[in-house]
């Protein structure tokens, strides 16, 4: 192992280069820092790779096969309509390359340095970068951790060629015949729609009362009669005790409605939540203060208790979401400039890419209710609207929660075809500051799926067009 002999000095030090980090290291670039960003795998960090990207590609492939095959209402028949799932990997593969090469030409184009390896902290000024042919000190004056986080792996299933995380289950080699998913979360979710849509009959062992935790029961109700048209099988309140993996799958023994059960499958996908990659950082060599859950205390600048090092992503407080890393990557990097940001979460959404899509923003009804305000909920159908009567796509509704005293929009639940670009305006509407009479007042070209974020508007100021008040 080659050893450097003297530190590389840098203004800024990102560890980590997912949607955090990278956008991170850009945006201080930006702002005349000398910034140098270490990463131990793959540029573009869980998301690019393994993440969010792969998995939209695998749900989009999913989604076109279904269609192909049940357009008949359309008047659309296709004979023969058949499924190689080589070549869907091999169109997930080519997005992801595309994506990660643009990021290293973004970080290249911004005098980022690049630096592979993976990075422990000496104190709080400098950190060693290791990987295998060398080391080499680095000092810095501020340092930005965004390590991202893994998926986690339970005791009584694990990991193995037939018990497998959310990035097996991006790389399996065939479809499986016969998929059970541990966990109704998201990942859970999207991936179990992708496999059912491409023919897998998939089974989902939830131990809550519901899937999809944190959106609306009439929400998730409408993606479950989703499921359960395409043979997908839910089941809720259910302990998941352990796997045997066979020579060709694997048993799944779960505990549901006081009895114990046996579900064969080819496979067994993992999805319960995400660990932070906070424990192999050297953070106790800087004393950085962390919470029980092995997350990073910062305050609002992103900054931790050791004032020249900043965190942002999945390692803090807050929803695991790609985008909050990467607002807060800019709030870090302009904090370091001496620029008065700060995180302000209320406008951040979240999306689910199931059947139909979900999407939320804000406060919801009844979050609403508890914090204190006096609101409307205002709902309109996707099947009032033109565009989804077009699109064949009438299940879902746009609803908004504004304050009853002035109309200020406050929250909106978006269950429907494309609600994870409908959402969009709806969280400028509340970063903004906007009324349900300025969205209503705002023409909305017709006919487009934004037309029904127009009619909830007016629902809530009571003179709703084209429903019945």
């Amino acid at each position: 192992m080659v050893v450097g002999d003297f530190p590389i000095e840098t203004d800024t030090l990102v560890i980590g280069s997912g949607p955090g980090g990278y956008v991170a290291a850009i945006r201080a670039a930006q702002l005349g820092q000398k910034v140098t960003i270490v990463e131990k795998a793959e540029l573009g960090g869980v998301c690019l790779n393994v993440g969010c990207i792969p998995s939209k590609a695998l749900i989009t492939a999913g989604h076109r096969y279904e269609q192909a095959l049940h357009s008949d209402d359309m008047g659309i028949k296709a004979e023969n309509v058949t499924l190689d799932f080589s070549k869907v990997q091999e169109f997930k593969s080519k997005v992801v390359k595309k994506l990660t090469s643009g990021v290293e030409g973004l970080l290249k184009g911004n005098k980022v340095e690049i630096v592979k390896g993976e990075a422990y902290f000496v104190d709080a000024n400098s950190i060693r970068v290791m990987n295998e042919n060398s080391a080499q000190t680095y000092t810095f004056k501020n340092a930005i951790i965004a390590t991202g986080s893994r998926p986690i792996e339970l005791k009584t299933f694990p990991y193995s060629e037939r018990v497998i995380d959310s990035t097996g289950a991006l790389n399996l080699k065939e479809v499986p015949q016969k998929l059970v998913i541990i966990g109704g979360g998201v990942i859970g979710i999207e991936l179990g729609t992708a496999y059912a849509n491409m023919g897998s009959k998939v089974t989902v062992l939830e131990g809550s009362d519901d899937i999809l935790a944190g959106f609306e029961k009439q929400m998730t109700t409408i993606v479950k009669k989703n499921l359960k048209a395409k043979g997908v099988e839910v089941v809720t309140k259910a302990m998941a005790k352990g796997a045997e993996v066979t020579g060709n799958g694997v048993v799944v023994t779960y505990e549901a409605g006081g009895s114990e059960q046996k579900l064969e499958a080819d496979y067994v996908l993992v999805t319960v939540g995400r660990r932070p990659n906070t424990d192999e950082l050297g953070l106790e060599q800087v004393g950085i203060e962390m919470t029980e859950r092995g997350l990073i205390k910062v305050d609002k600048q992103c900054r931790t208790n050791v004032s020249n090092i900043y965190a942002i992503g999945d390692i803090v407080e807050g929803p695991q979401l790609a985008h909050k890393a990467s607002y807060e990557g800019k709030v870090a990097a302009e904090a370091i400039a001496g620029e008065p940001a700060e995180v302000d979460y209320l406008a951040i959404p979240a999306v689910v890419f199931s059947e139909p899509e979900l999407a939320t923003v804000g406060f919801n009804e009844q979050q609403a209710k508890e914090a204190g305000f006096d609101v409307i909920g205002a709902k309109f159908p996707y099947a009032a609207n033109g565009r989804a009567l077009a699109l064949n796509e009438t299940d879902g509704f746009v609803k908004l929660v504004t304050r009853k005293e002035d109309g200020l929009v406050i929250g909106a639940q978006i269950a429907g075809a494309n609600a994870s670009d409908v959402i969009a305006e709806l969280g400028l509407a509340i970063e903004a500051g906007m009324t349900a009479e300025d969205i209503a007042m705002t023409i909305h070209a017709h006919p487009t799926l934004g037309e029904i974020t127009m009619e909830a508007a007016e629902v809530a100021l009571g003179s709703p067009i084209h429903i019945i008040k």
